[in-house]
């Protein structure tokens, strides 16, 4: 609750990914997520394609590893 819905706790824990090496990604998925959420439907597609090449391809620029086979298919 502190690191999503309030303003200070989420900026807080957003520092805290980008800071961290093997946790900079989640932060990075994490705005490209919100960013997601906020565009446009007929751009909703393609930015979900390149949110999926980007973290959730094995190789991808910022592959997330962490994430389960279930939580990226």
């Amino acid at each position: 609750w502190q690191c999503v819905e309030q303003p200070i706790g989420k900026l807080l824990f957003r520092r805290f990914l980008e800071g961290e090496p093997g946790l900079a990604a989640a932060g990075a998925l994490w705005a490209e997520l919100e960013e997601l959420e906020r565009c446009e439907e007929a751009e909703r597609s393609a930015m979900a394609a390149a949110i999926r090449q980007r973290f959730f391809v094995p190789g991808g620029a910022q592959h997330c590893g962490f994430l389960s086979a279930d939580a990226t298919a």
